[in-house]
């Protein structure tokens, strides 16, 4: 330790090491708050930089070493890490640990894959200190000006740090989007889900656009008009307003528009995977977003994409004769996509809440994704409220709001999937959403013949619709049945 960390004494009631983009504006948000704010950056002109640029929003203590940088925080101890993923993150922990005492907070807001939350939180209480994996969303914005707040770890942490967090968050009708999720890695599983559930809206907007386009032989112009319109009902949300604004921006370097002169190949940072890859781990049907996820993947599959450019089309050509109707056809379709897309990502919650014993509070989750993140929308309230009704409520669309308002769009859900189909314009999270609710209502599916196909190769068994208990068919025998 230095001789200015041994001689400092610690006054801030919050750090924050890493000063990239997202660290750097929540700093500055701590501090616009009135909290005393310690920062430190391996690069210590990074932190010169946001004390010179901003140190008129609040009070920042600049450090140049760690060791500086803790000595000047008051205990309990809070520190806020944020740095990228993985190896970073740990390095910095690492550094960390020595310098702490028991009963310190580390507090890690970056985007970390929840196993390594749970596997670093072990460890650090092993030291006799806490460990807060939290999820923050909201972009650069957001971190500035109120994110969305997923906190887990220990209820002790969260009695000591819950407060702040709640105090630079967003507010909706005064109330906090931040609230205590779980024990060790449910905080960061809650942002993994958020961010595939995320990609599975962004997809289903983009299919959304694509069908407006082929179908109408609309301009970007034109479409932007058309979200801007849909922003003002149910499917008021971050993303549909933000969607109006892209595709109504024009390209300064060309004169079109500028979605028309980006490359078609969306790339991802790894959530979306791991929500689908947790999901298989848990058994649980993901559709929409594993669709949106592999449509990403698909986009940049260049060599397959420049291969299939000669595949023959057989599509037939869109025939809109009723302009209006066909617009609210692709409405109420992309509202009842993303209600199967929110239903399933709250049942993936549920499934790690029983698996982890997490016992996350569904209807909280919706409610502090109502302002801050990058999934808000209007419809949160009312999966606020469906969870209010009934918190064990088994599956969303079986509440009768949802139930309602997907059946009145149905039609219009089945007529978008067929004419896409038709004309070979791809919708996978649509026509992915549309199969899952059919499932999921179907009386009787033909997984019957799936498990009699395994009984007869693997004498895998199955149960019978009359009588209970597990059967096999002697299939390369007599073909009698034998109850097991």
């Amino acid at each position: 330790m230095s001789e200015a960390a041994a001689g400092r004494v610690g006054v801030a009631e919050i750090g924050v090491t890493g000063l990239a983009v997202m660290g750097r504006n929540l700093a500055r948000n701590f501090a616009r708050h009135g909290y005393t704010v310690a920062v430190h950056n391996r690069s210590f002109a990074k932190t010169a930089s946001l004390v010179a640029d901003h140190g008129d929003e609040g009070t920042f203590i600049a450090s140049e070493s760690m060791a500086d940088f803790v000595a000047s925080l008051a205990r309990p101890r809070k520190v806020v890490i944020m740095v990228k993923a993985g190896g970073p993150t740990d390095a910095v922990i690492d550094e960390l640990v020595p310098l702490l005492d028991e009963g310190d907070i580390v507090i890690d807001a970056g985007n970390a894959h929840f196993p390594d939350t749970r596997r670093r939180e072990e460890a650090l209480r092993a030291h006799g200190l806490h460990f807060v994996g939290s999820g923050v969303s909201g972009g650069e914005e957001g971190a500035l000006n109120g994110p969305s707040i997923m906190p887990g770890g220990s209820p002790e942490s969260y009695a000591v740090l819950g407060p702040i967090l709640e105090d630079i968050s967003a507010k909706v009708d005064g109330v906090p989007c931040c609230t205590y999720i779980g024990s060790d890695g449910a905080g960061h599983f809650v942002k993994m889900v958020h961010n595939g559930i995320e990609y599975a809206d962004m997809q289903l907007i983009a299919e959304a656009y694509d069908l407006l386009k082929q179908g109408l032989g609309a301009s970007a112009a034109e479409i932007a008009e058309i979200f801007a319109e849909w922003n003002t009902g149910d499917l008021e949300s971050f993303l549909i307003e933000i969607t109006a604004d892209v595709l109504a921006h024009v390209d300064a370097a060309t004169g079109q528009a500028f979605v028309d002169v980006v490359l078609d190949q969306a790339e991802q940072k790894g959530t979306g995977r791991w929500t689908v890859q947790n999901a298989l781990d848990l058994g649980v049907p993901i559709t929409g977003i594993a669709e949106a996820t592999f449509a990403r993947a698909l986009s940049g599959s260049v060599p397959q994409r420049t291969a299939g450019a000669a595949l023959p089309a057989l599509a037939g050509m869109f025939d809109v004769t009723d302009r209006a109707a066909f617009i609210e056809d692709v409405r109420l379709a992309l509202y009842a996509s993303k209600v199967v897309a929110y239903s399933q990502g709250f049942d993936q919650i549920a499934a790690a809440s029983a698996e982890f014993g997490w016992e996350i509070d569904r209807g909280a989750m919706a409610r502090i994704w109502r302002g801050g993140c990058i999934i808000r929308a209007r419809f949160l309230n009312r999966i606020t409220e469906a969870y209010e009704r009934d918190a064990n409520l088994a599956l969303l669309l079986a509440d009768p709001y949802f139930t309602e308002a997907v059946a009145a769009g149905v039609p219009s859900w089945r007529r978008v999937v067929s004419q896409a189909a038709l004309n070979g314009v791809p919708t996978p999270a649509f026509s992915s959403s549309l199969a899952y609710y059919d499932g999921v209502r179907a009386a009787r599916l033909p997984a019957a013949l799936i498990q009699a196909q395994r009984d007869f190769f693997g004498a895998h068994t199955y149960r019978r619709t009359d009588r209970d208990g597990t059967f096999h068919t002697e299939w390369t025998g007599d073909r009698s049945e034998t109850a097991l």
